[in-house]
């Protein structure tokens, strides 16, 4: 079973390298981010498109903003929208969805941003990320939590730490909140695949970011440990970045049971330049 999560920066938007994505990759269950559109608009969007494609769907979305799915040809039970219980900003925003697919729970998560270190955003991120953990904390044994988390979780995620300070994504509280949704027992498997790689998932898209390969990993796909012991492969797929019309994400690629592409990775294909010296000032975008 193939998984992807990707962060699509509006799927109406995306809809002309989506669709040839789908066909290119075949996963059987994907997790998208910041869909950008209301259940109805998704569905007569694309609704047609991915039922001949033998995808069922699962949509949580909002008008401009936010907007969760999972893309499922593999089963989809049990399909719940939301964190009970989440805090709002006013209102509780279309940022979780989860369903079982193929006997596996799975998360599709927009996390929020925080914007600026302890402003009313961040405290809201921290308390939306507690009551993840304990949504997930009460889940089954198996699990994937799929999605745009907007933290990196370590140094390394990061192109350059010394360009971040002061910024959200890196600071210790938010890591505190990824490690402790971690320590339920849930493997970053990209990470734990590729232990001293340069992995990125996200590029600014401005100031020649991606061509430099200054990016950030903040998509993240976290496995319990019964299913992340069926991985097979786990990579960043670039080539979704490339091109023209691109989101500013790429796609995490997860393969369970089988890898059709073989053991690839990290990032398929790797940059071709060597990585950019920091700019002066890091063009960090507010929706990331």
């Amino acid at each position: 079973m193939r998984v992807a999560t990707w962060n699509v920066n509006s799927v109406k938007q995306r809809v002309p390298r989506l669709l040839p994505w789908l066909d290119e990759r075949q996963p059987d269950v994907v997790c998208l981010q910041e869909t950008k559109l209301v259940d109805d608009a998704f569905l007569a969007l694309l609704g047609a498109e991915l039922a001949e494609r033998g995808y069922e769907v699962a949509l949580s979305g909002e008008v401009q903003w936010n907007g969760v799915a999972i893309l499922s040809k593999v089963g989809l039970e049990d399909v719940v929208t939301g964190l009970d219980g989440a805090p709002g900003f006013p209102h509780q925003e279309a940022r979780a969805v989860a369903a079982t697919c193929g006997g596996i729970r799975v998360h599709s998560l927009y996390v929020p941003n925080g914007r600026e270190p302890d402003s009313e955003h961040y405290q809201y991120k921290l308390a939306w990320l507690a009551k993840l953990n304990e949504v997930v904390a009460a889940g089954p044994a198996d699990a994937l939590v799929c999605g745009d988390m907007n933290i990196a979780p370590a140094d390394a995620d990061v192109f350059d730490p010394a360009a971040y300070v002061g910024q959200t994504h890196v600071t210790e509280p938010e890591r505190a909140a990824l490690a402790s949704l971690l320590s339920l027992g849930l493997h970053d498997v990209v990470r734990d695949r590729w232990p001293d790689k340069r992995i990125f998932s996200y590029w600014d898209y401005r100031a020649g970011m991606f061509h430099q390969d200054l990016g950030m990993r903040i998509d993240l796909v976290l496995a319990s440990t019964p299913v992340a012991g069926r991985v097979r492969a786990a990579w960043i797929d670039r080539q979704a970045r490339k091109g023209t019309g691109p989101s500013d994400h790429a796609p995490v690629m997860v393969d369970l049971d089988e890898a059709p592409d073989g053991d690839i990775g990290p990032v398929v294909p790797p940059p071709s330049a060597k990585p950019g010296k920091r700019p002066r000032k890091l063009p960090q975008a507010k929706d990331s």
